[in-house]
């Protein structure tokens, strides 16, 4: 199948779970996202910012871009302007600066806490505890230029979907625990958990954002 195809058929897989379908196209041509655009799709997902603010104004300025990938505070100000959504905040810190720096362009930049569930230790991401300190903390109400609207985390890459299912379970149990504390600045509504090879029990742990790559444009293009 084409890319055309892969979108419909993901997005047919997604009927019912009120889920929505952000389609990774990290080391894809800008052709290729184009052909998913074509076909649909809007919500666009990169890992690296060089990437994302090279292909941004080569493609349709109603895309809604995502940063899925680990994000250093340097380089928030190159996506600022445009940034629909950061999924993998993992700090305070990149927190003070999302917010500096979308305040320089009147802007309100969605967030998600990135939590870490995996086994690995190689995944980013805040402990529960961290991100129950930072959600309770007073200096998170200063920040008025960003919002976190719910959490993201990657479950351990895996055959044994006991583990992950386990993983995804406990992401879900804080998000409905926290979820009742809303704030002027937090209102958590999505969850961004599931790729490619394990969407499907993400969806049935609750997912609302699936990040999905090569289940769309074929394998990676390593660079």
């Amino acid at each position: 199948m084409g890319i055309a195809e892969n979108i419909q058929s993901f997005n047919e897989k997604l009927t019912g779970y009120s889920a929505r379908l952000v389609a990774v196209s990290k080391t894809k041509p800008t052709e290729a996202l184009q052909e998913a655009y074509n076909a649909g799709q809007r919500l666009f997902g990169e890992n690296k910012v060089q990437e994302l603010t090279e292909k941004q104004p080569q493609l349709p300025q109603d895309i809604e871009w995502h940063m899925i990938g680990h994000l250093q505070r340097n380089k928030v100000k190159y996506i600022a302007p445009f940034i629909a959504l950061i999924h993998a905040v993992d700090s305070y810190k990149l927190l003070k600066e999302i917010n500096k720096q979308a305040k320089k362009h009147n802007r309100v930049i969605k967030c998600l806490l990135q939590l870490h569930i995996a086994k690995e230790e190689t995944k980013f991401g805040l402990s529960f505890e961290e991100a129950e300190q930072l959600l309770s903390s007073t200096e998170l109400e200063n920040l008025d230029n960003i919002k976190i609207i719910g959490l993201m985390g990657m479950a351990t890459n895996t055959d044994n979907e006991n583990i992950v299912r386990s993983e995804f379970s406990s992401m879900k149990a804080f998000f409905e625990t926290h979820k009742k504390a809303i704030k002027k600045n937090v209102s958590l509504e999505e969850l961004s958990m599931g790729m490619s090879g394990d969407y499907q029990i993400a969806l049935e742990e609750g997912s609302t954002l699936v990040r999905a790559g090569s289940a769309i444009f074929g394998t990676r293009n390593y660079q």
